[in-house]
């Protein structure tokens, strides 16, 4: 993404500022992100910062609960929050002149937000029940449990919405504790995008967030996940009569080398995606595993997932399977693609097709006011605005040679979580002894 006409600021209390107008449409919008998520909390406190994220729209005393849901509906505007691993943000886009109104409350939030012993029981409740109706999905049990086997100690392995006994177990003052640790001015970053003049609009962010005091210094994350040294497998079974198939290896992080050729391997395996929030998915039919799977009648579907994250993440590769088809079938034909181009790398051809696709999905995901703005304080969180502004550059510098070699490094038995969902009628008996029959004998590398 092109990086001109941008404007980067930071005031006196620490609060960065990244504004970039345009006169594409009579819109602008508005986005706080908070270096605040799920890697960011410990045992016993996990969820936290998904609850502290609902907290902050129960209104404060100025701006009571529902008085800002009217006001959008009045101005004309969209608005919403979301809580991801390394990050938590609210964004509102209205039209140009009215988005006075997003600094108003966001600024009012930030250092106002009421904590109602009240409220917070009610959110315990919205909170149990949300994650209860999750678990009526066996594939997301599925993918709770891979994820959670796939990292040893990174707090990576909890789910955003957290365990169910520290939700049911934390306090209304750890909840407020943790918002005033983390959810002030200077472990914030602003962006504004849109139809709007800079000068202008610094002067009212300097007018509502200016005077705004400083928190205490954010603990660092200090935690790193070791590598992989040993498979690791989880058996899931369950009353659903469809089986589900979950694969996960540990990847790079997004300011590593080796992030770019993973994107391109991704593609040429799931196919293109456009990775952020609003970004298409890989639903292409040329990737290798559609062919593979789909097309072979032992999935109904497959999809890959691999995304930017501030330090190792995961890779997935996900099925369901169809019907009387076994799980060591999916895995010894996802094996054979995986193996294929540990052996053979990736043809001329396929590796333009993916890098083509994969540039228009994240165009796709840029494209709006809307979407600039998160990847613009996306990147400043996650990863860095000059990993942004190269990464059409970085992308098409991928070489065959690149994603040959990152499938060899990464995608090796002893660095994979291999989780199967099996039908309790079902025998499964041959979790453990196919193992053998479905391993390949790909070129290695041993990651530093």
């Amino acid at each position: 993404m092109p990086l001109d006409n941008l404007t980067q600021i930071t005031l006196n209390n620490g609060l960065q500022l990244l504004l970039r107008p345009s006169q594409r449409a009579p819109v602008a919008s508005f986005w706080i992100f908070y270096r605040v998520g799920s890697r960011n909390e410990t045992p016993g406190r996990t969820g936290v910062s998904h609850w502290v994220e609902h907290m902050l729209f129960k209104g404060t005393e100025r701006c009571p609960r529902g008085a800002f849901d009217k006001a959008v509906a009045r101005a004309g505007g969209v608005f919403n929050g979301m809580t991801g691993p390394d990050w938590t943000v609210y964004f509102e886009t209205f039209p140009a002149e009215r988005i006075e109104l997003a600094l108003q409350v966001e600024s009012d939030r930030m250092a106002n937000a009421n904590f109602d012993p009240n409220e917070t029981e009610l959110e315990r409740t919205v909170i149990l029940s949300e994650r209860e109706g999750s678990e009526n999905s066996y594939f997301y049990r599925l993918h709770e449990e891979v994820q959670a086997t796939a990292f040893r100690v990174h707090s990576y392995r909890n789910p955003i919405i957290g365990w169910p006994a520290d939700l049911r177990a934390l306090t209304r003052d750890e909840l407020y504790a943790h918002y005033r640790t983390y959810y002030t001015v200077n472990n914030a970053v602003v962006v504004v995008t849109g139809d709007f003049e800079p000068d202008a609009m610094l002067r009212q962010i300097e007018r509502y967030f200016g005077d705004l005091p400083p928190g205490p210094s954010a603990p660092p994350v200090h935690i790193q996940e070791p590598p992989a040294r040993a498979e690791r497998r989880v058996l899931l079974r369950g009353d659903d009569p469809t089986a589900y198939y979950l694969q996960a290896f540990q990847a790079p992080p997004a300011l590593h080398p080796d992030f770019f050729p993973f994107v391109v391997l991704d593609s040429v395996l799931g196919g293109a995606k456009g990775m952020g929030l609003f970004g298409g998915g890989g639903n292409n039919r040329s990737n290798r595993l559609y062919r593979a799977l789909v097309e072979r009648e032992l999935t109904v579907d497959v999809s890959s997932s691999f995304g930017p994250t501030i330090d190792p993440g995961l890779f997935t590769i996900s099925a369901t399977l169809a019907p009387d088809v076994e799980h060591h079938q999916v895995e010894t034909a996802i094996w054979h693609e995986i193996a294929a181009v540990q052996r053979d790398g990736v043809a001329p051809a396929e590796m333009e097709r993916a890098i083509k696709q994969t540039r228009a999905q994240f165009a796709y995901s840029s494209e709006s006011v809307t979407y600039e703005a998160f990847w613009l304080g996306f990147s400043q969180v996650v990863a860095s605005l000059e990993w942004l502004a190269t990464w059409d550059e970085q992308l098409r510098a991928v070489t065959p040679a690149d994603v040959q070699r990152v499938a060899q490094t990464y995608l090796t038995p002893d660095r994979q979580t291999v989780g199967y969902y099996v039908p309790a009628q079902e025998d499964d008996a041959s979790f453990i002894t196919h193992r053998r029959a479905a391993d390949p004998a790909p070129a290695r590398e041993e990651t530093a």
